[in-house]
């Protein structure tokens, strides 16, 4: 794996940026669509079974960084509400559709933050953002695809 992928994968895995982020910079290196999905998919799971294991541990942690604590504190309850919501309407479906959702404030991410927050069991939750996600990709790739095609 060259440094290219290695930046798709790093990208992916990172808050904020995740595949939104991951696809386009791989669809800007000219990797195959397959190569940028693949990589993308995978790096944006691997810190999600972490953060639904976790995240209670490291929020004890980084009460001493109260700008760090803070800030993943606000994200997690922001989106522990807004999954809540639509879980009430549309169960598992809608922690998928939180995630699949390319929109600023989801992602796998905010799902599993809101996830942990919400204390709702690890097996589905992670199932239903792995759904998300490659929901996600697909769309992020489709809009990619379709921008490249204009040059």
């Amino acid at each position: 794996m060259g440094q290219q992928e290695w930046m798709v994968l790093v990208t992916a895995a990172t808050p904020v940026l995740e595949l939104r982020g991951a696809i386009p910079l791989g669809l800007a290196f000219g990797l195959p669509i397959t190569t940028v999905l693949l990589l993308s998919y995978v790096g944006n799971l691997i810190p999600i079974p972490f953060i639904l294991l976790g995240i209670g541990w490291l929020m004890n942690r980084l009460e001493q960084i109260p700008a760090i604590h803070n800030w993943l504190q606000n994200k997690a309850e922001h989106g522990g509400q807004k999954l809540h919501d639509t879980m009430q309407k549309w169960g598992w479906l809608g922690l998928l559709i939180f995630v699949a959702i390319p929109l600023p404030g989801t992602g796998a991410w905010t799902g599993a933050l809101a996830a942990s927050v919400l204390r709702l069991p690890f097996g589905p939750s992670l199932l239903s953002i792995a759904g998300g996600v490659i929901i996600a990709g697909l769309i992020v790739s489709g809009a990619g695809l379709g921008v490249l095609s204009f040059f």
